[in-house]
């Protein structure tokens, strides 16, 4: 398996195990294109982004694996988003600086970024409430 698929499926894991105010099933996603009308649930996608490649050290060579969860809803109305900002809050949470993955354990969490906080596009055009958790992992070989 790839080390960016094998990083994202133990992220969703992850996030599978840890309890959250708002209940949700994360997965591995490759195409994170969907239909509107199958967002009235909270959904929560993995998405391999990018991997770039460096030197460690002497004879090591390091990985940087990076992983969007994105976490989008259809909103009822515009009162929700508050509650949705607080769940993404809660999943950077449940990753730390310097954290290691139960199910990867060579890659180490250095970075992450929440960009956007949300898309206010997607609240005005259709109703729905996205934003993006991007998580950075070294895995040095």
């Amino acid at each position: 398996m790839a080390t960016v698929t094998a990083i994202a499926s133990a992220v969703a894991a992850r996030l599978n195990a840890a309890a959250f105010a708002q209940p949700f099933t994360a997965e591995v996603v490759f195409r994170p294109i969907f239909d509107l009308k199958n967002l009235r649930d909270l959904k929560v996608s993995v998405v391999p982004r990018a991997v770039s490649f460096g030197v460690a050290g002497r004879g090591a060579l390091s990985r940087q694996v990076q992983v969007d969860i994105g976490i989008q809803r259809r909103l009822a109305d515009e009162s929700e988003i508050g509650a949705l900002l607080d769940l993404v809050e809660e999943v950077t949470q449940c990753f730390g600086i310097g954290g290691r993955l139960p199910d990867c354990a060579g890659a180490v969490c250095t970075a992450i970024e929440n960009e956007p906080v949300y898309a206010p596009e997607h609240i005005e055009q259709y109703r729905q409430f996205t934003s993006v958790v991007t998580l950075t992992f070294e895995v040095v070989r």
